[in-house]
């Protein structure tokens, strides 16, 4: 009943920014936290960036001052400013939020996008 929706991601040489976006939308009460997850070919999917209901944010040490995440809780989107892209940085990058479905039983649940490909290539 959740569904998130990643966007924003291509191809981009070595120094260049990007910025995905992920919508929440369904049946949604309100949301917590949101993040961004990555996975590269033949790799385990790597926590990058995480932000609170609130506005704190948290990144990995691989993107830290070259990657901002942020929301818009009234769309219920949550944004990646990747710049100083290297080639490193690509992968598949995953959308994740713990959504509060309903107000009378106001327990959590973690949802997925399908993923968005980042190729930072000359």
């Amino acid at each position: 009943q959740v569904q998130l929706v990643e966007s924003g991601g291509g191809l981009v040489q070595p120094g260049g920014s990007l910025r995905l976006s992920c919508a929440a939308s369904g049946s949604i009460f309100s949301i917590n936290s949101m993040a961004w997850y990555r996975q590269a070919p033949g790799k385990q999917r790597d926590f990058v960036a995480t932000i609170t209901a609130g506005g704190s944010t948290n990144y990995a040490d691989a993107v830290k001052g070259r990657f901002t995440i942020s929301r818009d809780n009234a769309k219920n989107t949550v944004y990646l400013q990747m710049n100083s892209l290297k080639p490193e940085d690509t992968a598949v990058y995953y959308c994740n939020a713990d959504v509060i479905r309903s107000r009378y039983f106001t327990v959590s649940n973690t949802y997925w996008g399908q993923g968005t490909q980042v190729t930072v290539s000359p």
